[in-house]
């Protein structure tokens, strides 16, 4: 790490303390439930679930819960309830899905 610049605002995944802080372009409506590669400063998210009333981020969530090793209570939408663009924060993950190691590795 050393001397390079530091541009953790402009990545889609960064820890904050013992927290991970994810910039998501979520996709509702999809063939199956995946995380995606990054797009810009977003990390995309695919969920089967339809997108009425918030109910698509509810179980992005709860999906990312099972990927993370953690409780659904363990994520908080910071914002994004009901838009595509959304940012959440992982406390204390217990696991990293392989995608998100390797931008965090980066």
């Amino acid at each position: 790490m050393g001397d390079a610049p530091n541009h953790q605002g402009d990545r889609c995944c960064r820890w904050d303390g013992d927290t991970l802080v994810l910039n998501i372009l979520g996709t509702p409506s999809a063939k199956r439930d995946a995380i995606g590669k990054p797009k810009g400063n977003q990390l995309k998210i695919s969920v089967t679930k339809s997108p009425e009333n918030g109910q698509a981020t509810d179980y992005m969530v709860k999906f990312l819960a099972k990927q993370f090793g953690v409780k659904a209570s363990d994520i908080d939408v910071v914002f994004g309830q009901t838009s595509i663009n959304k940012q959440l924060r992982v406390h204390k993950p217990q696991k990293l899905p392989t995608v998100i190691r390797q931008m965090l590795d980066e």
